[in-house]
């Protein structure tokens, strides 16, 4: 299968500037809510999902909504869905121009597993594909953070696999994904000195940083108020971790910068620092086939069993509609999640230097 360009992604995104899509270009989906982890900021763990969307029913989904060219495969843990491979091959092979596709991993299932199935991930033809591997402290914090008691060795060891598969797939990308709660205000820095300590390459630039946030349909946390860090030390920390990464001038730099000055301007006045592009650009669905607007809103607007698979049916929907309408007016949720905030970003090219 011939490797599908970035251009196709890009000219969508740089098409948002100017007009309203007539179809969304990225999927977040969740493929599973089965997790092994015990995260003290999430509940999706607690969890015991039936009737999740079948293989057979996905690539029928995927075969008739091939307007894709982004695909987050999100959790639960990904991996612990044994057809993840497949699921990714029926987007790629039906999507006109796949280019991207991001999947985070808490490093729990078995690596020889996991690595074997992203090898044959990365040989779809997917120009990048893109790894997180979660990580919010060092090994003492992240342990008790998720839970699981040699989860902070397990990422080490993720990452290290990953950097050695990097050198036989030039499309593969990978950070660690950094949250910040309660739990770990004020450990950022701590926590890059341990990684360094054992993966001595490792850059600030290595490292995702995002906001522990609250959602009644995908974290299942909204009464969880422990999550939430002190807004003042998590802007001065995020701050720190903008001055440490420095200027770099390619283009996942730029838009890293400019989610992250977001960010602190989510933390400090708790007010999403932008028009979200839910309904236009991209969409949430969860393993059941539900759509939502976003992972931040518990709007449902339909499911994809009901429309015989086809997305155009709910996205054309009353419902939708209402939604959009709400999302002009300024009253979605408030929130700022790497979920939904990239395509805001390229959707509004001048926000990317201001």
């Amino acid at each position: 299968m011939p490797a599908k360009s970035l251009y196709g992604l890009g000219l969508t995104a740089l098409k948002s500037n100017f007009s309203s899509l007539e179809r969304p270009y990225k999927l977040t989906f969740a493929i599973t809510y089965w997790c092994q982890s015990r995260c003290v900021m999430c509940n999706i763990w607690e969890a015991r999902p039936k009737g999740e969307l079948s293989l057979d029913e996905i690539r029928r989904f995927a075969s008739k909504n091939t307007f894709f060219k982004w695909l987050e495969i999100t959790g639960g843990e990904p991996f612990l869905r044994n057809d993840i491979v497949e699921i990714a091959r029926s987007f790629a092979e039906s999507s006109d121009g796949l280019a991207l596709l991001t999947i985070p991993t808490n490093s729990l299932c078995n690596h020889d597993m996991v690595e074997a199935k992203l090898e044959q991930i990365l040989g779809l033809g997917i120009p990048r594909v893109a790894i997180t591997v979660s990580l919010d402290g060092y090994r003492e914090l992240h342990d008790r953070i998720r839970g699981i008691p040699g989860n902070y060795d397990k990422a080490i060891d993720m990452y290290r696999r990953l950097q050695a598969l990097k050198e036989r797939h030039k499309n593969l990308f990978f950070v660690f994904g950094y949250t910040m709660l309660k739990e770990n205000q004020g450990q950022f820095e701590a926590t890059y000195r341990a990684v360094k300590r054992d993966i001595p390459q490792i850059r600030y630039e290595d490292f995702f940083v995002n906001v522990g946030q609250l959602s009644e349909i995908y974290y299942t946390n909204s009464s969880n108020q422990g999550v939430l860090a002190d807004r003042g030390v998590m802007a001065e920390e995020i701050e720190r971790v903008i001055k440490a990464r420095g200027t770099g001038m390619r283009a996942e730099q730029i838009l890293e910068r400019a989610f992250l000055r977001r960010l602190v301007k989510y933390v400090k006045t708790n007010k999403s620092p932008m028009r979200s592009r839910s309904l236009d650009a991209s969409l949430f669905m969860d393993s059941f086939g539900n759509v939502y607007p976003s992972i931040m809103w518990g709007r449902r607007i339909g499911n994809i069993k009901d429309s015989g698979f086809d997305l155009d049916a709910i996205w054309n929907c009353k419902d939708a509609e209402e939604v959009r309408k709400l999302i002009k007016e300024g009253k979605e949720p408030d929130g700022w999640t790497a979920c939904e905030a990239y395509q805001t970003l390229v959707g509004d090219m001048k926000s990317l230097i201001s």
